[in-house]
């Protein structure tokens, strides 16, 4: 089983895959776990994701349509999980130095 893996776009929250119909899924986008240290056993689809992408690769998967996604390389929202790390100064307050 070969995976369809989509380049998922700068701030996209939402599968944007048509079904036979040609209507939109909309399913929410969720960072896929497929490699749980702590389970006893895979699915089939979990295996084959471990071969293909490593046990540390970063994939999304639709939650209606399992349809799978990569993140977008230049995507620097709050749904491409990147921050950038700031200080905080004694009263809990974030200092910017800009």
């Amino acid at each position: 089983m070969a995976f369809e893996v989509k380049e998922k776009k700068p701030g996209q929250r939402a599968c944007d895959e048509k079904d036979a119909k040609g209507e939109l899924c909309l399913g929410h986008l969720k960072r896929w776990y497929y490699d749980d240290p702590h389970a006893i056993f895979y699915t089939v689809a979990e295996e084959e994701a471990i071969n293909e992408f490593g046990k540390a690769g970063e994939i999304y998967r639709c939650e209606r349509c399992q349809t799978l996604y990569r993140p977008a390389l230049a995507d620097h929202s709050t749904a491409g999980q990147k921050y950038e790390p700031r200080a905080v100064n004694l009263w809990g307050d974030f200092s910017a130095k800009n």
